[in-house]
C-alpha cells in the first residue's frame, strides 16, 4: 500500500497541471480523472502498479476505474498531514489502507453518519471550521449509543433553594444536562408520544451565533446532525403536537426539505418570518438588501389533528371602518350609514374613545368571497347585488350573522377588537410575518445575559399559545441555551423539559430558572402576572468516556495531555481500534503533533458508545453508581 501511494505521488508530480507551489493539487487531479484526460490516462498506464490498481481488462480492453482512483485520491492516506502520517505510522489503518474511521466496515447509513456531533466549544475562540470529534459508526453500534442513559446529580429547585431528589413524578419540570442527541432518547423510554410542543434555536451553521456551538459546521455534517437530533424528538411529539424551528435564510431551504422527509410535507404547517432587527446603522449602507429575518418551519405530528389556537398583534385604528350606524337598535332592516368622521366631529371625539364607547356601531363595507361558503350565501350575496337598498341578514348558528348591502358584506369593529396583555385593542389575526416582536433590549431578560441568538420571551409566549391547551401539555427545548423556553414555561405555569449540553456558567438556563422562582420581572411576568413559585428538577448524563473528552479539550498543554493518556490507559474505554502499545513506542512522532493534532487524536481513541452509563449498566460497579442516584433512575424509567 505505502509502495502504491509514492508510485502515485512520485508519477503525478511530473505533471506540471498538477503541481501549485510544488504541492500536488487533490482537486485538479480527481477533475481530470473524471473528464479520462489522456495525458492522466496515459501517465497511469504507464507504471505496472498503478496499471494494475486503477484498470481492469474487459474483453482484452483495458478499463479506466475512474471511481477507485477518486476514492484513493480523496483518502487522507493519500497527501497526509501530520496527524494521519502518524495514524498510519501506528497502523490505525485496515488492509486496503482506509483509516478505519472512514473504512466502508464501519460507515454507518447516512442518517447516523456523525449521529454523536457535539456541536462545539465552550468558548467563542475555540470555534473551528470542524468539531474534531466527529465519527462514523458501524450499524451494531448504533443501539448501544442511542440505549438510555443514567442520569446523576439530581437537584431539586422551589423557592427554599436546591434540596436533594427524594421523588420524581409525571408532572415535574426537568433540565437536563448533556449530550442532547443521547438525552433525547433516553427521553423516549418515558415521553415517547407525549410532548405537545417542541421549540428549538439550534445553531444557524453561519459562524455569527453567541452561543458555544460550532456554528460553522461543514454543510452536510450540519444536516446530520439536525436530521438525527429532529428524527428522535418527531418520536416524542403527540399526534397533535408541533414542532417549531427557529432558523436564518442560510439554511432555512436545506431543513425544510430535511423536515418535509421526516415529518411529511403533508404535515407542514407554515413558515413564519420574522423581522428580528431593523436596517438601520451600519445594516443601511449594505450593498444588497438588509437581512433582517429570521424564520420558524413549522410541522405538526399529525396535521389532521393539529389544532391552531387563534392569535391576534395589535394594531391602530383601521381607517378602513370609515361608516357609522346611528340606528343599529332598530334592527338590520332600518340601519342607516353615515361617514364616522361627521359624528366625531359631531359629539366631539377621538376615534379612540368611539371605538372604546360604541364599536359595534363602527362598520365598513367589504367584498365578498364566493370561495369558501356555502351555496345560502352566495344566493344571498347574488340577491343582495340586485336589491341594493336592502339589507339582508343569514342568520347562523353558532357563527357571527352574515349582513349584506350592495352584494357587499358589513364587516363591524368590535370584531377587531381583541384583549392582548390585560388590554382591549385593535388588532389583526396573526399572519406568517411577525413585526410585532422586538428583539432589542432583551439581553438581560431573566438576569441571564447573551448579546446575540437569544430570543424575546414574548416570541415563546406566542408560539405556546398558539399550540397548547392545557397547563400538562409538555414544551420541550433540546437546545435550551440560556432558557428562555424553560422560563417562559415556567412563567405561564406549563410543564416543560429542557436539554443543554454547553456551558453558560452564570448565564445558564438553571440560574435564570432560580430567578423566575424568585419572582423574575422582566420579559412577559407582567402581562402574565407572574409573582414567583414553582420548581423544576436538574438532572446530568452520568459521563463514562465523556468525562476524558472534557478534560482533553480543556488541556493547555501537551504535558497535561499526557498525564490525561496515561489515566486513560488505566481507567478509560478505548476503541478496539487503537494498538496502545504502538501508540505508546511511538510517541515521538505524537509529540511532534500540534496540540490540536494531539486533542484529535486523543478523543478519537475513546470509544463513543461509551461516552455516557448505558441505563442498562447502571449496577456496573466500574461506574459508581450511588445507591441514590440508582432509586431515582430507576423511579423515572418507570414513569407513567
Amino acid at each position: 500500500m505505502q509502495n502504491l501511494l509514492e508510485d502515485l505521488k512520485n508519477l503525478l508530480e511530473q505533471d506540471e497541471r498538477l503541481v501549485v507551489e510544488g504541492e500536488l493539487m487533490k482537486n485538479k487531479i480527481i477533475e481530470l480523472a473524471l473528464q479520462l484526460d489522456p495525458g492522466l490516462i496515459k501517465a497511469l498506464l504507464s507504471h505496472q502498479s498503478t496499471k494494475k490498481h486503477f484498470f481492469q481488462e474487459v474483453d482484452g480492453v483495458l478499463v479506466f476505474d475512474k471511481i477507485k482512483f477518486q476514492s484513493f485520491i480523496s483518502n487522507k492516506a493519500f497527501l497526509p498531514d501530520s496527524s494521519t502520517a502518524f495514524k498510519n505510522k501506528i497502523g490505525l489503518v485496515n488492509e486496503q489502507g482506509d483509516y478505519f474511521s472512514e473504512s466502508k466496515e464501519v460507515v454507518l447509513a447516512w442518517p447516523y453518519r456523525d449521529c454523536v456531533l457535539e456541536g462545539g466549544q465552550t468558548k467563542d475562540d475555540e470555534k473551528r471550521d470542524e468539531v474534531f470529534w466527529n465519527e462514523t459508526l458501524a450499524p451494531d453500534e448504533i443501539d448501544t449509543l442511542l440505549a438510555p442513559k443514567v442520569f446523576t446529580n439530581f437537584k431539586k429547585y422551589d423557592k427554599g433553594g436546591g434540596h436533594p431528589v427524594n421523588e420524581i413524578t409525571p408532572n415535574d419540570n426537568l433540565i437536563i444536562k448533556g449530550n442532547n442527541l443521547l438525552a433525547l432518547h433516553s427521553l423516549l423510554k418515558v415521553y415517547r408520544n407525549r410532548i405537545k410542543l417542541i421549540y428549538i434555536d439550534p445553531p444557524y451553521n453561519t459562524g455569527n451565533d453567541d452561543f458555544g456551538y460550532n456554528d460553522k459546521f461543514n454543510h452536510s455534517s450540519w444536516l446530520t446532525f439536525m436530521r438525527n437530533r429532529l428524527e428522535a424528538s418527531r418520536d416524542l411529539l403527540r399526534r397533535d403536537g408541533a414542532i417549531f424551528v427557529q432558523i436564518d435564510d442560510n439554511e432555512v431551504g436545506y431543513l425544510r426539505v430535511l423536515m418535509d422527509e421526516l415529518y411529511g410535507r403533508e404535515n407542514f404547517i407554515c413558515q413564519i418570518t420574522i423581522e428580528r432587527s431593523a436596517a438601520t446603522g451600519h445594516k443601511a449602507i449594505n450593498p444588497s438588501p438588509v437581512n433582517v429575518s429570521d424564520y420558524l418551519l413549522v410541522f405538526s405530528k399529525n396535521k389532521s389533528e393539529w389544532k391552531y389556537h387563534h392569535q391576534f398583534t395589535k394594531r391602530g385604528y383601521d381607517r378602513a371602518y370609515n361608516l357609522f350606524i346611528d340606528n343599529l337598535e332598530k334592527g338590520y332592516t332600518s340601519w342607516s350609514f353615515r361617514p364616522i368622521s361627521e359624528v366625531l366631529k359631531e359629539k366631539k371625539f377621538a376615534i379612540e374613545e368611539a371605538i372604546r364607547k360604541f364599536p359595534e356601531k363602527i362598520a365598513r363595507f367589504a367584498e365578498p368571497s364566493y370561495s369558501g361558503v356555502g351555496k345560502e350565501t352566495r344566493d344571498l350575496i347574488d340577491k343582495s347585488k340586485k336589491m341594493p337598498d336592502k339589507i339582508f341578514c343569514q342568520e347562523r348558528d353558532g357563527h357571527p350573522n352574515i349582513y349584506l348591502k350592495s352584494g357587499q358584506r358589513i364587516l363591524f369593529y368590535k370584531d377587531k377588537l381583541h384583549e392582548i396583555d390585560g388590554e382591549v385593542v385593535t388588532a389583526d389575526a396573526l399572519t406568517t410575518i411577525w413585526k410585532d416582536i422586538p428583539f432589542q433590549g432583551i439581553a438581560k431578560e431573566g438576569g441571564v445575559v447573551l448579546l446575540k441568538g437569544k430570543k424575546p420571551e414574548k416570541l415563546l409566549r406566542r408560539i405556546i399559545e398558539m399550540v397548547t391547551e392545557n397547563k400538562e401539555d409538555i414544551v420541550l427545548d433540546f437546545f435550551n441555551g440560556s432558557g428562555t423556553t424553560s422560563a417562559v414555561s415556567h412563567k405561564m405555569e406549563h410543564q416543560y423539559i429542557g436539554i443543554e449540553q454547553l456551558e453558560y456558567g452564570k448565564n445558564d438556563s438553571v440560574i435564570r430558572l432560580k430567578n423566575v422562582i424568585k419572582g423574575d420581572p422582566t420579559g412577559i411576568s407582567q402581562s402574565v402576572n407572574w409573582k414567583g413559585g414553582g420548581s423544576f428538577i436538574y438532572c446530568e448524563l452520568a459521563k463514562a468516556n465523556q468525562e476524558f473528552i472534557d478534560k482533553i479539550k480543556s488541556a493547555k498543554t501537551a504535558k497535561e495531555l499526557k498525564a490525561i493518556w496515561k489515566t486513560m490507559q488505566e481507567k478509560a474505554f478505548i476503541s478496539y481500534k487503537v494498538d496502545i502499545k504502538a501508540f505508546n513506542e511511538s510517541a515521538e512522532s505524537f509529540d511532534q503533533l500540534s496540540l490540536d493534532d494531539q486533542k484529535k487524536f486523543l478523543i478519537e481513541v475513546l470509544d463513543k458508545n461509551l461516552l455516557y452509563v448505558n441505563y442498562s449498566e447502571i449496577e456496573d460497579k466500574d461506574y459508581n453508581i450511588s445507591k441514590e442516584d440508582k432509586k431515582l433512575n430507576d423511579k423515572f424509567y418507570s414513569l407513567k
